[in-house]
This record gives C-alpha cells, structure tokens and sequence, in this order.
C-alpha cells in the first residue's frame, strides 16, 4: 500500500493511540499487583508450648516455607485453569503489541520510500531486462522497502505508464516473493530485547537530526524498534496461553487441517494488510512455543494468500497489462499454497532439515521461517521458465482493448 506524505500530519493523534493502548495494557497488571498485595495472606504461625526451644524455633520457619510453597503451587494450578485467564488483560496486551507492531511497519516503511523509493523505481527500470534479472530485483526492492505489496504496487504503476513488459513485471511479482521472507528471518533471531534502544536512536535523530535525510532515518530505526516491541509486546500477552488446552487443541486442529489453518492466515492478513506482518506474528508465537510447525507452515501458506488483497486492489482503474500483472500474482499465490497445503508434510520435513544443517536445531521459530523461504524459492524455480507462456495466456485471457472501446471511454470522460 501507499502511504501519504502527509501522513506526518497523523504522528500525534497514532502516538497518543499507542499510548492509550500500551496504558490499558499497564492499567490491569497494576491493579492486580495492588489488590494481590492487599489480599496478601498473613502466614499462621503455630508453636506448641510444650516442645523444646530449639524445635519451637524452627518449627514456624519450617511451616512459613511449606506454607508458602503450597501457595505458589495453587496460584499457578489456578492460573492454569482455562476459567482463570485474565481475557481483558490478553486481549489488550495482543491489541497494544498489533497496534505498535503495524504503527512500526508504516513508520518504517514511510522513512524507506522516502529515502529510497525513486532508487528503487530506478532500480526496478533499469535492470529488468530480463525475467531473471527482474526476479534478483523484485527480491532486492522488497528486501528494501520491506513489503511486497509495495514493490508490486510499483510495478503494476509502471506497467501502466509502459516503462515494463510484461514479463518483466511477472518476473519482479516473484522476486518480490522471495524478498518478502527475510523480515521473517530477522524476527526468527529473536532480537526483540534491543527493540528499546532502536525506538531512543530514532527517536533522538528525528529530533535532532539537521537535515531531512538523517529524520528519515530516524524514522526508519524508530519504526523498527517500534516493530519489534510490538512481538515483544504481544508474545507476553499470550504467555498464559502456553498451558490453556482449548488454544493449544485448537492450534493443533490448525496444524492437523492445513487448509483451516491457511485460510485462518489468509483472513488474517487481509485484515492486517500485511502478510509480512502475520508471519512475523507467527513466528514470534511459534518461538515461545504457542504454534507447532505444521500450524505455523499452514498460516504461513494462509498470509501469502490474503497479501494478493492489496495488489488486486491496486489494479482498480488500471489498464489491461497492469490488471494483468495483480491477476498473476493472486493466481501464482494460489497455485503454490494449493501445492503446498498437499505437500505441507514433505514442506516442514525440508525445513526441519535446513534448519539443522544451519545449526537451529528443534527452533520451531526457525523451521516456519525456513519454510518460507523453501516454499517461495521452490515456486519461483518451478514458474520462472514458464513466463513467457503464462504471459501470453494471461493476454488472451485478459486481452488489451479495442480501439474503439478506447475511443468510447474517452468520450464518456
């Protein structure tokens, strides 16, 4: 998606939202402690007059001791009880993470194109001169601006000014695939507890940053620690789900039927309008050992689903070849998580074994974010051949317009 410049102008009002949001989030863990301090139980100590003095002594430590250790047992036996669940406090915890989680996203994302939006327009331009130059520069443009929605967006704007071809645009849609994976792999390193001092670097270089450049990188870096506060954020509030059966079943019905767990993705990231978004969620669930491989790779397919939303959305008002970029790049999306929700057993093995190779071991964290990039790598080796073929189905499918449909239009306007 496209984000305004005068989307500063929203700085105050979303800042003031994140606050409100991250003081409801405060708000009942302070009163909990509260009342759990005033509802403190007092220790009970009892001393029989009759027993020694030395036993009369270590009796009441000993009791505190036993006392205290049946209290901490039944309160995580209570907690653990799907009745006991603070909801509110979950729900606002997960609310305030997705809210500073997408808020770092837009800030990042505004600070990359307007320092490196015309370069990659130029990028993409000038070495897409074939498919697989266009791939290698789909991958570099969203490894640079962070989504694919927006390079594709990009593209589907210059095919419609006739700066691309069509299968050079086929070709950047799959790159952009492929560079859509390694925010995945960055959250999978679990950097989140830096998060804070990237948002007081950036929040420092907006501030006192002489020149516009050196703001947009401070907003870039804000944003970034802003991004990662948000799983920080989020992670903990989902922390008493580590125990609750009825999430930890359900996660299991999503990883035992792929094609649920694909479309509960899928959803997901139409709502959030980023499927970056939801498999870094998905990840950072998955390292805290709330999704299972098979969940995670179901969701995974799911998200790079429900990320087609935006370019389709983008193609409204366009011209026959750039209707035809957004349409192959839903049908792409489509034909590979269909493949990969029949071969998702045969997907988590491949990533079980990349995962060792490269030393993560049982990181479930890991393993998702391998099988994404196993999963896109596979489609784009399997279809790049093809391109020109599927370029001229897609003109015949989607066929240019006529002259006199041309001329009709432009009377009518």
């Amino acid at each position: 998606m496209f984000f305004s410049k005068k989307s500063n102008q929203r700085l105050p009002k979303l800042l003031i939202l994140c606050i409100l949001v991250s003081g409801l989030v405060i708000a009942p863990s302070v009163v909990e402690d509260n009342l759990h301090w005033f509802n403190k139980p007092v220790l009970e100590v009892s001393a029989n007059a009759q027993t020694q003095a030395g036993v009369q002594e270590a009796q009441p430590k000993q009791s505190n001791q036993d006392k205290n250790s049946e209290e901490e047992k039944s309160s995580k036996s209570e907690g653990e009880k799907p009745g006991k669940l603070d909801i509110f406090k979950m729900i606002t915890g997960a609310l305030a993470g997705l809210v500073l989680f997408l808020y770092g996203v837009t800030r990042m994302a505004e600070g990359l194109e307007a320092i490196a939006g015309d370069r990659a327009k130029e990028l993409i331009s000038k070495f897409t001169t074939n498919r697989y130059a266009g791939v290698a520069t789909g991958a570099v443009a969203t490894t640079i601006l962070d989504s694919s929605s927006v390079t594709i967006i990009i593209v589907i704007a210059m095919v419609s000014a006739e700066l691309l071809s069509s299968v050079q645009s086929l070709g950047v849609v799959l790159g952009s695939n492929i560079g859509t994976t390694i925010g995945a792999q960055i959250v999978a390193f679990k950097i989140n507890e830096y998060a804070p001092i990237a948002m007081f670097a950036g929040f420092l270089l907006i501030f006192l940053g002489k020149t516009e450049r050196w703001k947009q990188i401070g907003l870039i870096v804000l944003g970034i620690g802003l991004l990662f506060f948000g799983l920080d954020t989020i992670e903990k509030a989902m922390e008493p789900f580590e125990e609750y059966q009825p999430f930890i079943k359900w996660m299991e019905t999503l990883g035992d039927n792929t094609l649920l767990g694909a479309g509960v993705g899928a959803l997901f990231t139409i709502l959030v309008q980023s499927s970056s978004a939801t498999v870094a969620i998905i990840v950072t669930l998955a390292s805290q050992g709330l999704i299972s491989l098979p969940a995670g790779i179901a969701l995974m397919l799911g998200a790079e689903v429900g990320t087609c939303a935006d370019t389709l959305v983008a193609t409204i008002g366009r011209d026959r070849p750039a209707i035809r970029t957004g349409v192959f790049h839903l049908i792409f999306n489509l034909v590979c998580a269909a493949v990969g929700v029949v071969f998702a057993a045969q997907l988590a093995t491949l990533a079980k074994w990349l995962s060792t190779m490269l030393g993560a071991g049982d990181d479930i964290a890991r393993q998702i974010a391998n099988a994404q990039i196993i999963f896109n790598i596979l489609g784009v080796v399997l279809v790049i051949g093809f391109l020109p073929l599927i370029a001229r189905g897609l003109e015949k499918l989607i066929p240019d317009k006529q002259k006199g449909d041309r001329q009709a239009e432009a009377l009518a306007k």
